[in-house]
């Protein structure tokens, strides 16, 4: 996704410096080219030399280390993007007021590439009038943050931020940061499902599906990382949530229904991942049904149709996705899905092929549009969403 790109990772002296190896670990599975520069207090909490394992290259921490003169000034030009985790206190105030007494802030001065910042320190620290009005500043110079977030620091539980991002997090607005720009979904509204829902018979049981959740979460994460303002609404899934995004938890294909229908108005591009369940128990019983009671027979009623109930509803001029698991006959089926829900794109995958549908890391699917059809290979399900928002972003 980021294949290439060069990416300057500044590290300053946090206890949070830990972290931040494994953000260099995602940068450079991801592809990604990553400099490390370390200011000299950063060294005292993580070793150059962890650093140089994990990019593969070498760690800068002086100015005037040998075959290094003009570092700082080109790092600072011909990288894509810079990146500061941890951000302390001490490095943001530096920033601001132009200090360049080490590599990392003359890099920093010198820089004509976009700046992300992750803040870490202690939480009174970052809530000091100085601290808010550095980091105002920078934004006001075209930096941007990342957290941040709440939780246990070094010396304690906290209420209030000022622990780094994770970095999974990091890395997602890093890979937006690279990708954005690039992407005619930068800044549009993208709605998303994923995951099963569930319909009660009684307090303790349901009626539900396999559904993880992994082929929504993965178009959520591909369009948050090429700019689009996401909303992820889903089931119970069984996977973790992609990071960075805005999601909405539903349980029944109701609430599911309602969530869609409130932010459909604002959509410019609706994916329609989830598995919602197709019928639900006409009556919900109170209490728990005993099982000695003998064999159970549930009177059942259709749900509400999602995507078809969209189609009337949608924006002028946005773009909707829906899917099709089948088990037989599927491009027919597939394609009178389409052309009965109103759609631009469906994807097909079959239910009974090994290594795709439900509860698997890949998929083989089919995208079919109302003149053509794409046949794709086995894929890992984060491909897969890669080439389905390549389709949609050729709609638009």
């Amino acid at each position: 996704m980021i294949v290439g790109r060069h990416v300057l990772l500044g590290v300053s002296g946090g206890i949070a410096c830990y972290k931040t190896c494994s953000v260099v670990r995602q940068l450079v599975e991801a592809g990604a080219e990553v400099d490390v520069v370390m200011t000299a207090s950063a060294a005292e909490f993580v070793r150059p030399v962890t650093f140089e394992a994990l990019s593969g290259r070498p760690v800068l921490t002086s100015l005037w280390q040998r075959d290094q003169a003009l570092a700082h000034i080109q790092l600072g030009r011909e990288s894509h993007l810079i990146v500061l985790a941890p951000a302390t206190a001490n490095l943001l105030a530096r920033a601001a007021t132009g200090i360049a007494d080490d590599l990392l802030t003359a890099i920093l001065l010198a820089a004509r590439v976009p700046i992300l910042a992750a803040p870490a320190m202690n939480d009174a620290m970052y809530a000091h009038p100085a601290t808010s009005s550095n980091i105002a500043t920078l934004a006001q110079r075209g930096w941007t943050f990342v957290g941040p977030v709440t939780g246990p620091l070094a010396e304690g539980p906290s209420e209030r931020p000022g622990r780094m991002a994770e970095p999974e997090l990091i890395f997602a607005h890093i890979e937006r940061r690279l990708r954005a720009p690039d992407s005619s979904l930068c800044d549009k509204r993208v709605l998303v499902t994923a995951g099963p829902t569930r319909e009660w018979i009684d307090p303790v049981r349901v009626i539900t599906n396999p559904s993880s959740g992994r082929m929504g979460f993965a178009v959520a994460a591909a369009a948050f990382a090429r700019g689009a303002d996401v909303t992820l609404i889903s089931g119970p899934a069984r996977v973790p949530a992609p990071a960075g995004l805005a999601m909405v938890p539903v349980e029944t294909t109701a609430e599911m229904l309602d969530a869609v229908g409130d932010r459909l108005p604002e959509t410019d591009v609706l994916v329609m991942a989830a598995a919602p369940a197709d019928y639900r128990p006409s009556q919900v019983a109170a209490a728990k049904l005993p099982r000695a009671d003998g064999p159970l027979e549930l009177e059942l009623e259709p749900t509400a149709d999602i995507l078809g109930s969209t189609a009337a509803r949608r924006r002028k001029g946005s773009i909707a996705v829906g899917f099709a698991l089948e088990t037989g006959d599927e491009v027919a089926r597939a394609r009178a899905k389409l052309e009965r829900k109103q759609l631009d794109l469906i994807v097909l995958n079959s239910a009974l092929e090994a290594g795709s549908g439900f509860e698997s890391d890949t998929n083989r699917t089919t995208f079919i549009s109302s003149s053509s059809i794409t046949e794709l290979p086995l894929l890992n399900k984060r491909e897969v969403a890669e080439r389905l928002l390549d389709a949609v972003e050729a709609m638009l």
